[in-house]
């Protein structure tokens, strides 16, 4: 599949916590953890589960910065 968005960020799901409609799936990039919120029937119908290799495809019109 190829997308036109660039910040794509693949890794190794670690936990999927679910609830009644959202799920939070934690993914481990490269020593780092991103959660994404999906819907749970997005991870049923992906067949996302620990240990499953997934990329974050991340599309947002703002970035904030923040230092100490």
């Amino acid at each position: 599949m190829k997308l036109s968005a660039r910040n794509q960020l693949s890794g190794e799901v670690t936990a999927v916590n679910r609830g009644e409609a959202i799920a939070n799936v934690v993914i481990d990039v490269s020593g780092q953890r991103l959660v994404a919120s999906i819907t749970v029937e997005a991870v049923e119908e992906l067949g996302i589960s620990e240990g499953s290799r997934v990329t974050a495809v991340i599309k947002a019109s703002d970035v904030i910065i923040a230092t100490d």
